[in-house]
């Protein structure tokens, strides 16, 4: 990746003349990251170009967090109009590789992240979309749109819909509460001990019920959560929030209304942008999504996937295809 035809100039007039600048892996939109180094110090170059990104909503977001006292990356400099943005470098160390690498560490480091969530709802939201009943749909539409095409099945996409509005209700909040949308192992940063973990990739928040998070979490498309795990986190939330039944079916509404959009969007990622990676994690997503059609408050969508998408065409995309 070479840098944007501005950096250069951009870091010039914040300091950072003659820098060295570094490309780091992308994500799944057009935003690319650069560590810049120089003398000791470090930081990171988002380029968010216009007109596929706009910086202005993680700019937003990130005060919003700080001022509340959540760990997001402090801004440096900012040059929305050219999608450039220079912002504290966390450093490599992400909560995925960490539990990875140590088993012991595993429930700690979900216990942080779970807390993070529990004191994230304390706080009214901000000026934020709100994630309704027409967004959630929106998003499960991309299902049928990629994933049924992508393996050559004729599915009923209006029952599809329909089915997703008999139990949507259950993924509506009357107390809304800032939803980071993209909140997993791989957007958490270890800062050190004692020190909160620092939160990435949160433009994209929405107003929502606070379940999302959790399940964004607990059911990781990228990287396996034990259901041990998955069930003690569960447990600690709802013991911190008082929460119940009523939380739990929303859980599970929003993880399969999740899990089927990841899906689809994967496979976009694919067809579409070219990144063969995302549909390899397909076959996990598809086991979290059949786990929570499991519960009855979905079966509505799950007698739509029997009658439409039989078992041998529920997994990669990429590899059934051909």
């Amino acid at each position: 990746m070479t840098p944007p035809a501005g950096a250069a100039g951009f870091l010039a007039a914040h300091g950072w003349a003659g820098a060295r600048i570094d490309p780091l892996t992308g994500d799944a939109s057009f935003r690319r990251y650069f560590r810049i180094t120089q003398d000791g110090r470090s930081a990171m170059l988002m380029d968010a170009p216009p007109p596929r990104e706009n910086p202005r909503a993680f700019l937003d977001m990130a005060q919003w967090l700080g001022e509340r006292g959540f760990a997001a990356p402090r801004i440096h400099a900012a040059d929305a109009d050219a999608g450039l943005v220079l912002l504290q470098d966390f450093g490599n160390d992400r909560m995925r590789e960490a539990a990875d690498a140590n088993e012991a560490a595993v429930l700690p480091l979900y216990e942080s992240a779970v807390d993070t969530l529990v004191q994230l709802r304390t706080h009214a939201p901000g000026a934020l979309q709100p994630y309704d009943r027409a967004f959630l749909q929106r998003e499960v539409g991309l299902f049928v749109e990629w994933y049924c095409p992508a393996v050559s099945l004729s599915v009923d996409s209006d029952g599809w819909h329909a089915a997703w509005d008999e139990v949507l209700g259950h993924g509506l909040s009357d107390a809304p509460v800032t939803v980071l949308r993209d909140y997993h192992a791989e957007n958490l940063m270890l800062r050190g001990t004692g020190e909160p973990l620092g939160l990435l990739d949160f433009q994209d928040a929405l107003a929502g019920h606070p379940a999302y998070d959790l399940v964004s979490l607990l059911q990781d498309a990228r990287r396996d959560v034990d259901p041990n795990v998955e069930e003690a986190m569960l447990a600690r939330y709802l013991a911190a929030t008082g929460d119940g039944d009523a939380f739990m079916r929303s859980y599970h509404v929003l993880g399969a209304q999740r899990n089927a959009k990841v899906i689809g969007l994967f496979t976009r990622l694919w067809q579409r942008d070219g990144k063969p990676r995302y549909p390899t994690m397909c076959p996990r997503v598809w086991a979290y999504l059949e786990r929570d059609l499991s519960f009855p408050v979905l079966a509505p969508i799950e007698a739509w996937m029997e009658r439409n998408v039989p078992p041998e065409l529920r997994g990669d995309p990429m590899v059934l295809a051909g």
